[in-house]
């Protein structure tokens, strides 16, 4: 099965800071960003970052360098993002929210780095790298001598423009490096699809080191929008919806646990920024409709939501789905589909040999075409066997392997129906823990949870899940009595897990791993899900 996204003709030299660079010219005196109290045009980010670009290449920074971003939210993120892109080089963002010891486990995986630029505040995190240490605001004397114009670097859209982390089962770190061709392929493509302009400014609500926040920062700036910033490292819900009043904001870019955050916000405050926003482009794991869709469908609500799913391997996002079509369709369904591809880019379902199923059967969802990325730049060979070349129609193309399992409906949507390899056996049965989230987020009473499987020391395994109550208190022998009614009794967790909030991970999807390090304590052990980070 393979579902075809729309070809688009490309620009021979495929490059976001160009596409940028013509913005500049076109209206100089446009706001570009806003952070704080501190604010800058087009043509003053512009200056700024081919200052920083210059400074770059004087120290022998260009094409096939790599240079970190350690920094908090600010103009300063911005300038040293475009700079480094400017110069030739990609950047790696180091995002300073995360846990110190994950810092220095991705600091670790990147021994080619050329400099990572950081802040005072941010210097002491990456401390222990083997690279130099730029911070902007001690060179500001220096920068003020560089030359303000574009530099003249020569740069394609098969070279590298940035690299993000990704986390597995092993629990190291991996680098995912992507092209320029596929980044402008993406912000391309959420133009055209989505009619983004001059007055689609933006709020970055997601962490840094997020694969979508990579397309949050720079969609703005393709588009000539203005691009606003919370001066925060950590998400702040009150804050963020806040500004997303006083400023008008139309688009947003954000996890879906994020959106939940944000729509849970306004809904006990019977206010009504969020759904003035024009566009929320939302995905990274599995949604529970009840979360959204009493929002989403009650009256006046104008915001467009937009279902999407992506691997940072494959520019991160390579579907998407119009939640109108879902509430049009009257729901009904305990999935949400995930659309079709973007342009330039094809979905494929595959068996265990990787030739293509029937239409309607499920398989391997594997992804193709301009959107896949270099690979992984420091995996040693773990994990590139995901990359993997077949023959399609007489033609070899080159495929990546989500790991996810999922169907095409017939009207051409993809459905992710979780991962082949977070499946376990419980009792015989093959079960995949999302779809027991997926019913236990359905039932009245119960706000969010979370399920992770343990094994007992015989190493049988049992599924043990994590409960917010929506108010009052919940009664587990009632979610048990419910669950069995439309469950096999195997995919019935044998323990129920009261908390306050389900924990999210630095990429804003639920944590699995610290629940089940939480678990780790008890007699029982959690089985290595890879699901996990």
């Amino acid at each position: 099965m393979r579902v075809r996204g729309t070809r688009v003709a490309l620009p021979p030299a495929p490059v976001v800071h160009r596409r940028f660079e013509e913005l500049v010219d076109d209206a100089p005196d446009h706001l570009a960003v806003v952070c704080g109290g501190q604010r800058a045009t087009y043509q003053e980010l512009n200056a700024m970052a081919n200052r920083f670009a210059h400074f770059l290449m004087s120290r022998g920074t260009g094409p096939g360098a790599r240079v970190g971003v350690c920094l908090d939210y600010s103009i300063d993120m911005l300038v040293a993002i475009l700079g480094t892109l400017k110069s030739g080089a990609a950047y790696v963002p180091l995002d300073p929210s995360y846990p110190a010891q994950r810092l220095r486990a991705m600091v670790e995986q990147l021994t080619d780095l050329a400099s990572i630029v950081v802040s005072p505040s941010t210097a002491g995190l990456v401390s222990a790298a083997n690279a130099e240490l730029v911070d902007l605001e001690a060179l500001s004397e220096l920068l003020a001598t560089q030359s303000p114009a574009n530099p003249d670097v020569s740069v394609t859209g098969q070279d590298l423009c940035y690299a993000v982390f990704t986390s597995g089962s092993t629990g190291i770190p991996k680098v995912a490096g992507v092209r320029h061709e596929g980044w402008f392929n993406l912000l391309n493509w959420l133009s055209l699809e989505y009619g983004l302009h001059q007055g689609s400014d933006n709020l970055v609500v997601s962490a840094f080191g997020f694969d979508l926040t990579q397309r949050a920062l720079l969609a703005p700036l393709f588009c000539g929008a203005t691009q606003h910033l919370i001066p925060s490292r950590h998400f702040d819900t009150a804050l963020a919806y806040r500004t997303l009043a006083e400023h008008h904001i139309r688009t947003v870019h954000c996890g879906t646990s994020a959106l939940y955050l944000l729509i849970d916000w306004e809904t006990a405050r019977g206010s009504g920024a969020l759904d003035r926003v024009g566009h929320i482009f939302f995905g990274g794991e599995p949604m529970s409709a009840d979360r959204v869709v009493p929002w989403a469908d009650r009256e006046g609500n104008t915001c467009r939501l937009l279902h999407q799913y992506g691997v940072a391997e494959c520019t991160d996002v390579a579907s998407s789905y119009d939640l109108a079509d879902y509430l049009a369709g009257g729901g009904g369904t305990d999935v949400v589909p995930v659309g079709k591809p973007v342009h330039n880019t094809d979905i494929h379902i595959v068996d265990e040999q990787l030739l293509p199923v029937a239409p309607g059967e499920y398989g391997e969802i594997c992804i193709s075409g301009i959107s896949i990325g270099v690979g992984y730049l420091n995996a040693g060979g773990s994990g590139s066997d995901r990359f993997v070349r077949v023959v399609r129609d007489g033609v070899p193309i080159r495929l990546y392997k989500t790991g996810d399992r999922g169907t095409v409906t017939a009207g051409g949507d993809l459905v992710v129906a979780g991962r082949l390899d977070s499946q376990v056996k419980v009792r015989g049965m093959r079960i995949d823990p999302v779809d027991v989230e997926r019913h236990l987020d359905r039932l009245a009473g119960v706000r969010a949870s979370a399920v992770v499987p343990r094994r007992h020391g015989s190493g049988e395994v049992e599924l043990v899940a994590f409960i917010v109550p929506d108010g009052g208190e919940i009664v587990t022998n009632d979610v048990r009595s419910r669950l069995v009614a439309v469950l096999p009794q195997n995919m019935v967790p044998a323990e129920f897990i009261t908390v306050p909030e389900i924990p999210l991970n630095p990429h804003g999807k639920k944590d699995h791993r610290a629940l089940a390090e939480r678990l780790h304590g008890s007699a029982r052990r959690p089985v290595d899900d890879a699901r996990a980070g």
